[in-house]
């Protein structure tokens, strides 16, 4: 079973970026080739419809098509921006709508999550992205893992440090590879 993983803000300390560390090696454990991808390596210009007609898709946009296209499953941590999710991530998505069959969006089945640093866990930015992805015909695993107050989220070892983020983080893997099987 092969999985993608990545951040959607390349800031350099992203308390999501230390979510994708943390989700890391637990895909790794229940049996996954994880690719842990960086969409600083995938630069975009903001979308515009203009721009696409004279110059066509980025390559960049082609390359991340071809390597989620190929992937069984893609997990998506994302920051919450003013409730919403954060323009790098919104432009990738409107990006690769753009690209051949959309296979990078069909074939994989699409996990969301966020970690913020207050109590509310990224609640409003998974629902965006769930209503995003499956208004352009993406198959969305229902079970989120959203981690509040991010300062108290992580151990010495970046790994996540309570039971009911563990266990949630847990819960939504075994249901992915519930429904890879299925």
């Amino acid at each position: 079973m092969k999985i993608a993983i990545f951040a959607g803000s390349t800031r350099t300390g992203s308390i999501n970026g230390k979510l994708v560390n943390a989700l890391h090696p637990l895909l790794v454990e229940a049996g996954f080739e994880v690719t842990v991808l960086s969409l600083s390596d995938y630069e975009m210009p903001l979308y515009d419809g203009d721009w696409e007609e004279a110059n066509g898709a980025p390559e960049t946009a082609k390359a991340l098509a071809a390597v989620l296209s190929q992937q069984d499953a893609v997990y998506v941590v994302s920051p919450e921006y003013n409730g919403s999710l954060p323009p790098l991530l919104k432009n990738t998505i409107d990006w690769m709508t753009r690209i051949g069959t959309m296979d990078q969006y069909h074939n994989p089945i699409w996990l969301i999550a966020s970690c913020t640093p207050g109590p509310m866990a990224g609640i409003m930015v998974m629902r965006q992205i769930q209503y995003i992805l499956t208004r352009i015909g993406t198959q969305v695993l229902q079970f989120q893992l959203g981690v509040g107050n991010a300062a108290t989220a992580f151990d010495e070892n970046g790994r996540l440090a309570r039971d009911f983020e563990k266990d949630l983080a847990d819960k939504v893997i075994m249901n992915l590879k519930k429904r890879l099987k299925s």
